[in-house]
């Protein structure tokens, strides 16, 4: 990627449309070979953003779900204790004995997200994803700081592994909770606002193109009007994604169609929310179009 307008066409090829803002902020994560931290509400394409990447540098996406009480076996790596213990047995069955220099090395070890991405040898280096890192604890964010400053993981047993071409990581956060400095320092960081109703309008019709024009027109701005309602969760764009293809594949063409109500579960993530969308819908108001 040479330039940000480079970034800009790639990621639309791909049905990613990018603003300016992203678009510098992937491209200085990919040639200063630096994290990229995206922060931003549920469902403004964070997530999408890293697969769309990895499409457009014709490159594996590694992705590392994060979660509470997420830990380095589950995230760097991992002893397989199974077959350490076949070869201890095998090993006393002929009379011998194993000790930790030929039960810790690399033949037993197993790789998990992070270490498969420092160790990977494609020709292009892999888009690693550590999504929704906000929900992982802080003790896990520590054990994050070595391979995000320098792109390698230490095991104890066998030393520091460095990867020959580091991967391009993005680590997601819905803001739920605030990270660490020292996390925060070493990623470049852009916040990912929910796009107004003309890009709106342009992501779902890359999304879904079998619906009607109208449709994409109508939805987009009501869900724009949602948005600013007192809801407990915000709908993003995969929702606003989802009821327009729920929609069009009930072969609705107007928001004032009786089904409407039915769908808006694709949207509305609670009761409460459910009750507030449907009284916004242009159907639920009384006849003659009187507020």
């Amino acid at each position: 990627m040479n330039s940000f307008d480079d970034v800009r066409a790639r990621l639309d090829t791909v049905d990613y449309l990018v603003d300016d803002g992203l678009a510098m902020a992937v491209f200085l994560a990919v040639r200063l070979g630096k994290p990229l931290l995206l922060e931003g509400e549920p469902g403004v394409g964070k997530t999408a953003a890293a697969k769309a990447l990895a499409r457009a540098l014709d490159t594996p996406l590694i992705r590392l779900q994060c979660y509470e009480g997420l830990t380095a076996s589950e995230a760097l790596y991992e002893w397989n204790y199974q077959r350490q213990l076949l070869a201890i047995r095998l090993a006393e069955a002929d009379g011998s004995r194993l000790g930790d220099a030929d039960l810790f090395t690399a033949d037993f070890l197993q790789e998990r997200a992070i270490l498969r991405a420092v160790r990977y040898s494609g020709p292009r280096p892999p888009v690693l994803l550590i999504d929704e890192i906000d929900r992982a604890d802080d003790e896990f964010e520590a054990l994050l700081f070595e391979f995000l400053g320098e792109a390698a993981i230490t095991i104890p047993e066998l030393g520091t592994f460095v990867a020959t071409r580091p991967p391009v990581v993005v680590l997601t956060s819905n803001h739920s909770r605030d990270l660490h400095d020292a996390l925060r320092r070493r990623c470049l960081y852009h916040w990912i606002e929910f796009p107004g109703p003309a890009r709106v309008a342009a992501i779902v019709r890359r999304a879904v193109p079998g619906a009607a024009e109208p449709l994409i027109r109508d939805t987009t701005e009501f869900v724009g009007r949602v948005r600013a309602l007192d809801l407990e969760k915000a709908p993003g764009l995969a929702e606003t994604i989802d009821w327009v293809s729920a929609l069009a594949a009930l072969g609705v063409t107007d928001l004032v169609e009786p089904l409407v109500p039915q769908t808006v579960g694709t949207i509305a993530k609670t009761p409460a929310d459910r009750r507030a969308v449907v009284a916004a819908l242009p159907s639920a108001a009384p006849p003659g179009g009187q507020p």
